[in-house]
């Protein structure tokens, strides 16, 4: 069964089901309020802040769209435009 978190942001599931990992919030060392990682370190730092977590899960999901297109693996999503949000670095 697809859990609820799979259906909004199929993206960032598969990613930390196959691919690495993701953290969300500050700390004192770094100013991104969201990141992913891979065995190689990190892969995608978003903006210092967002209006809500949703707003930083949403550009997060668009970036992990737009990677699988470009490397060929067909997004989770396949409209991911539509999410109305854009990843903000």
């Amino acid at each position: 069964m697809e859990s609820q978190f799979s259906k909004a942001y199929p993206n960032i599931a598969y990613w930390v089901e196959a691919c690495g990992w993701i953290e969300i919030g500050w700390d004192e060392y770094s100013d991104p309020f969201i990141k992913a990682f891979d065995e190689g370190g990190t892969v995608w730092e978003g903006a210092e802040e967002y209006e809500t977590v949703d707003e930083a899960l949403q550009a997060l999901e668009m970036e992990f769209a737009e990677r699988l297109q470009q490397s060929g693996t067909q997004s989770a999503d396949p409209n991911p435009e539509q999410n109305g949000s854009h990843a903000r670095k």
